[in-house]
């Protein structure tokens, strides 16, 4: 019994032997892919998929396939994880596995058989606008410190002017390995272009959209191995920070990764803050799901049978198109993002709940770098058709425009649904137009239309699924007694009632500036002002109504203010 005991206690500490060298040859394998990658791509068994909250603090995770977890980190993050002591194992990082065929010429991109150098990718980008200039504008969102640029394609039938229609945002590729989207936009902007003038459905889409489509949203990443090729590509950028994990988090708060907002994160943040995107979809690789929101936290949004009507419509057309097995990591084809598993500071939350922006995450494929050019273009034809039904869907629900009841012009309104609307689901217009677009499932809805300074309305709506309900409103001023707040822009409060030789308060949450003030006959009884959180404006204008025209967070909001003396 004794020998019996002692055998198995040395069969235990050979193993353990055994364990600890195969982690340690694990360890300095990692630590030479950081050394010479600033990442390392590995995964590990957890039999207790709860502690996943807690892991994706410290690791970025890529995957979840059973009890295995497929993540990357860098030097730090990778140090973290090892005090876990949790056993892995290194892989090779997807872009190493295979070369692929690049090609420096643009027209040689767009047969489908080569991923294009960055030159022929920036040239491509500049092609398409300068070979539709009446439909297509390139927009240069930022130009990093390598030199690289994030580019985007604004297609639209006037596409130098804001009007009353949906603004729509695909963007692919925030982590720069995962390169099926890219290819992707590539493919559907040429689509839309060549298409518009010649197919109805392609030419009523650019006739009322407009639909800015960004392929690489981490050029860097995409070409860590230099400009002539996307072998090497990595996923974290060139200061090695996981990009989708980097933006402010409606439950982790504004730096939940601890690092410092990334220029390609302060770029497309600035990007939202200029436009007033109704829906979009970022493209991934590494999985194949429809995965929509939340990432962040386990309750549901307001939206979430529209969720999941959308995205079912993408997936099962997905699964109409393509052989059996595509885009079913979850048998339907969707998931919900904190059923998969947990992420912080993804740009789709972000998106969602500050931007008041319908974002979806698709993951597109399950090898990262597609190597076999035909696999490229048989994913288009899996995809291009819930492409479009995608964009399509930011035209159905409800829609319409917020004016002032006498002089017609656009006001910046909040338009809000009764007992429905949670966690930020409300939306805006646009101050520019007045126009608004909240993406509904059909049902019946109290909605409230508010605007600072002006009487709500609140009215029962019908929508319809695949139809547009249409409801134009007009508000009326309200005429506010002394020491009323007289506009209630969200974070801005204006008191303007001042007494003779009094002042008007303006309070804000974050910088705001004044560009003028008018009287009800346009002249100015107040120029620009500096960018402050709280200005006083030194007045003894007579009673009545003044235009405020604000600056705020970078758009220009004109308010009709009624001043009345003590």
């Amino acid at each position: 019994m004794k020998k019996l005991i002692l055998l198995l206690f040395s069969i235990i500490s050979l193993f353990r032997i055994v364990s600890a060298q195969s982690q340690l040859k694990q360890t300095n394998q990692a630590l030479q892919d950081i050394n010479r990658r600033g990442e390392v791509y590995f995964s590990f068994q957890l039999n207790d998929l709860s502690q996943i909250s807690s892991i994706t603090k410290e690791i970025s995770i890529s995957n979840i396939k059973g009890n295995t977890v497929y993540a990357y980190a860098n030097q730090k993050e990778f140090s973290a994880f090892t005090g876990r002591k949790l056993d892995f194992t290194v892989l090779t990082a997807p872009s190493e596995l295979y070369p692929v065929q690049m090609s420096s010429d643009p027209k040689q991109v767009l047969t489908w058989n080569y991923y294009p150098t960055y030159e022929a990718y920036e040239t491509l980008m500049i092609n398409f606008a300068a070979d539709h200039p009446a439909i297509c504008k390139l927009i240069t969102i930022a130009t990093l410190a390598s030199n690289r640029k994030l580019l985007a394609l604004r297609i639209s039938d006037n596409v130098n002017t804001e009007e009353n229609e949906p603004e729509f945002l695909y963007s692919s590729s925030i982590h720069g390995d995962e390169l099926t989207g890219a290819i992707l936009m590539l493919h559907l902007a040429d689509y839309l272009l060549s298409g518009y003038g010649s197919d109805s459905r392609i030419t009523n889409m650019v006739n009322n959209f407009d639909i800015v489509i960004c392929p690489l949203a981490n050029p860097d990443g995409t070409y860590a191995g230099g400009n002539i090729t996307v072998n090497g590509a990595t996923r974290y950028n060139a200061s090695y920070v996981d990009l989708n994990r980097n933006y402010p988090d409606p439950q982790a708060g504004q730096h939940p990764d601890g690092k410092a907002w990334q220029p390609e994160t302060v770029a497309f943040m600035n990007f939202a803050d200029q436009n007033t995107f109704t829906m979009g979809a970022n493209f991934h690789g590494g999985a194949e799901v429809v995965n929509y929101p939340w990432d962040t936290w386990l309750r549901l949004s307001a939206d979430n049978a529209w969720w999941m009507y959308v995205s079912h419509e993408y997936a099962d057309t997905v699964h109409l198109n393509s052989p059996a097995g595509y885009m079913t990591l979850y048998p339907s084809g969707i998931t919900n993002g904190y059923a998969w598993y947990r992420i912080t500071g993804g740009r789709q939350d972000y998106m969602n709940f500050f931007k008041h922006c319908r974002e979806v995450t698709i993951e597109l494929s399950d090898i990262k770098l597609l190597t076999v050019t035909s696999q490229l273009v048989d994913h288009w034809n899996y995809n291009y058709r819930s492409l479009l039904n995608y964009i399509e869907q930011a035209g159905y629900g409800l829609h319409g425009l917020v004016t002032d009841s006498v002089s017609g012009e656009p006001l910046y309104a909040k338009i809000d649904i009764l007992g429905f609307d949670i966690d930020s689901s409300y939306v805006y217009t646009d101050a520019k137009v007045g126009d608004y677009h909240r993406l509904l499932k059909g049902g019946t809805y109290n909605v409230t239309y508010s605007a600072s300074g002006y009487l709500p309305k609140t009215i029962a709506v019908q929508v319809t699924d695949k139809q547009t309900t249409v409801v134009n409103v007009k508000l009326s001023e309200n005429t506010l007694s002394t020491n009323a707040i007289a506009m209630d822009i969200p974070g801005i409060r204006i008191y303007p009632n001042p007494v003779t030789g009094g002042s008007t308060i303006i309070e804000s949450e974050f910088p705001v500036q004044i560009l003028n003030i008018k009287d009800i006959t346009g002249n100015n009884v107040f120029y620009s002002s500096p960018k402050a959180k709280k200005i006083a404006i030194e007045c003894n204008w007579p009673s009545g109504v003044y235009l405020f025209q604000l600056q705020v967070e970078g758009k220009w909001i004109n308010k009709k203010i009624q001043v009345i003396k003590d």
